[in-house]
């Protein structure tokens, strides 16, 4: 399958009567081995070829080799992408939504994952489904992410929560205040350096911002971004089990967590507590740092530093 033509939204109908869908690129799931990719948080399936948000990384003779692995991307349910309703029976958890993930994999046939690579809300399900099938995963690769929400985490999440419920624009200021925590003071000097826009008579990181809560509201459904954010708040892999430290003893798979130094929303220093965490348990956990001044969003614009890391991690 060519990643340079659109792949078809495909549909898995579970037996909890949730629609899963998918998109598939590259080698037959059945015969090559299976890369999963975990969406962010306002991405989707859609990961390869002309329209893919991560087609840098995915596709024929790149660093995820879609004439060599087969790639799975699903969309987080409530999502709403390809125009189907965001509206869920209940609120989804990062458990409930790596579980389904599971399900889905298992009616596709797919009994083992080469690679789970996960960026952001996706490293979050990652560690979820590591956690829930210790030996489903022979790579675990968490991007930008981590394995529970933090104080910081859901202090953001409750503020985009009220947001999304009182505001008259509720995406546009919603995505305002995120794009804050996904980029840093310092790319915004450097981008913008107090620099005006006659044209629309403000700071073009004003404009800037503005751009950015239309866009997202042009593509974005309500229910659909609050569900998103409502699962971002769920993320913890200890919740009714014991401690971090037993969860990542269970985990039988090969961990590589890379961190953005300059992430605001998903800090470093959680990240190198939890290598720490491992190490002390005689877990090894390889630790991989992306040097950048973009912060969290790192990972979908400095290509060439995720290229050169996966390279090395996954072959």
């Amino acid at each position: 399958m060519k990643t340079e033509k659109l792949v078809a939204l495909e549909t898995i109908e579970l037996q909890n009567e949730i629609s899963l869908s998918y998109q598939h690129f590259g080698q037959s799931y059945t015969h090559a081995p299976v890369i999963l990719i975990n969406h962010p948080l306002t991405g989707d399936s859609n990961v390869a070829g002309e329209t893919g948000w991560w087609n840098c990384v995915i596709g024929d003779g790149k660093v995820i080799d879609t004439q060599k692995y087969a790639v799975i991307a699903f969309n987080i349910p409530g999502n709403g992408y390809g125009g189907r309703s965001a509206n869920l029976v209940e609120p989804l958890s990062a458990s409930d939504v790596a579980q389904l993930f599971y399900e889905g994999l298992q009616a596709l046939g797919i009994q083992k994952l080469y690679a789970l690579i996960g960026g952001s809300i996706g490293a979050g399900i990652a560690w979820e489904m590591a956690a829930k099938f210790p030996d489903f995963i022979q790579k675990l690769i968490p991007v930008s992410g981590d394995w529970k929400a933090t104080d910081w985490m859901l202090a953001n999440v409750y503020l985009q929560k009220k947001i999304l419920e009182t505001h008259p624009e509720p995406l546009e200021i919603a995505r305002m205040h995120a794009m804050l925590c996904y980029r840093t003071p310092q790319s915004f000097k450097l981008r913008f350096d107090r620099s005006w826009n006659t044209d629309r008579n403000m700071f073009n990181v004003e404009s800037w911002l503005s751009y950015h809560g239309e866009k997202l509201a042009q593509r974005f459904s309500l229910q659909a971004y609050k569900n998103m954010n409502h699962i971002l708040g769920t993320i913890d892999i200890t919740q009714g089990r014991n401690t971090l430290e037993d969860v990542l003893r269970s985990i039988s798979s090969e961990i590589h967590i890379l961190s953005i130094d300059s992430d605001l929303f998903f800090p470093i220093d959680e990240d190198r507590e939890t290598v720490k965490r491992a190490h002390a348990v005689g877990k090894t956990i390889h630790h991989h740092v992306i040097h950048s001044d973009f912060g969290h969003d790192a990972f979908l614009m400095e290509h060439d530093k995720v290229i050169t890391l996966f390279e090395k991690i996954i072959d």
